[in-house]
């Protein structure tokens, strides 16, 4: 577990920030948008026919949507903790397109959404098939207990699906952050480590779970369009090791300055994403690995 301020999120700032961003989401989230259809295609190599299906940290929506259209006879209840993001999924619907409306209609498949936190669930126990959570459990502050939640609502044989940010995530930006910042706090967010991440999958009780790690860059004309991106997807710093008080115009031009260090041959300003992956199973009545270990897969990092 996790205590350090420098990972610890002020929810209520988090819930408040993603809750502005709700309108200009969609707008913004390429890299969601990019890590969700990578998700979606990883399913077409699994297997399963979940009654429920929950989206744990849904946004707006467009997740939820995608896996009601892949599971025509499931359930998918749609779980954020910003009430804003859940009136924009509500409404995600309307812009899908009239067949797909008609067919919800005749489906009986009503919007099942849920303002929670994903570190405790109002769920039953066992009563979910797959759990599928896109770019979300980086806004925890305990990885053990999001995990140990979604352990406890999968039915035995049910899938866990998720990405996340690896530390790599925004290392321009926290190297010129550090540089012109007078504070010894980092004013950009921390992220857990893969391999961190497999052992609390473990720790949790999952069986055979399996990561990998993608990088993605962003190209931007300027710094202030870098801020802009992030402002957009609700993606403030809210770890309570932030530094505290307004930075201000001088801080400002202190991190254009140094975040020069990194412009490319073509002019742009790059924004490194690392994006964690994985996936494991709630086994069958919980079997025991020999010597209590259970085994994880590291695939390669891909170039």
């Amino acid at each position: 577990m996790m205590t350090d301020d420098i990972y610890r999120i002020d929810k209520a700032r988090a819930r408040a920030s993603f809750g502005r961003a709700a309108e200009t989401y969609d707008a913004a989230a390429i890299l969601q948008k990019q890590v969700r259809e990578e998700m979606l295609n990883r399913l077409d190599l699994v297997k399963i026919n979940p009654q429920f299906i929950l989206d744990a940290g849904c946004g707006t929506g467009l997740a939820s949507h995608a896996l009601q259209k892949r599971y025509a006879k499931s359930q998918v209840v749609s779980l954020d903790f910003a009430h804003q993001m859940l009136q924009k999924t509500r409404k995600t619907r309307s812009r899908l397109g009239l067949a797909h409306q008609i067919k919800s209609l005749f489906s009986n498949k009503k919007q099942n959404l849920l303002c929670a936190d994903i570190e405790a669930l109002p769920l039953a126990d066992s009563s979910v098939g797959f759990v599928w959570s896109n770019l979300a459990i980086q806004w925890c502050n305990d990885l053990d207990a999001a995990l140990q939640e979604f352990h406890r609502v999968l039915q035995p044989e049910g899938l866990l699906m998720f990405s996340t940010f690896g530390p790599d995530t925004l290392r321009e930006l926290r190297t010129a952050s550090d540089a012109a910042s007078a504070s010894s706090h980092t004013s950009v967010s921390r992220f857990i480590d893969m391999h961190d991440i497999g052992d609390a999958l473990v720790r949790a009780g999952f069986s055979a779970p399996v990561l990998d790690v993608e990088r993605f860059t962003l190209t931007y004309d300027d710094v202030k369009s870098v801020m802009r991106d992030l402002k957009s997807i609700g993606a403030h710093n809210a770890t309570d090791g932030r530094a505290r008080g307004l930075l201000g115009r001088s801080y400002f031009a202190r991190l254009e300055a140094e975040y020069e260090q990194f412009r490319q041959h073509d002019g742009k300003l790059p924004a490194t994403f690392e994006v964690v992956y994985a996936h494991a199973w709630r086994a069958k009545d919980n079997p025991k690995f020999e010597d209590g270990i259970s085994p994880i897969t590291f695939k390669p990092r891909q170039k």
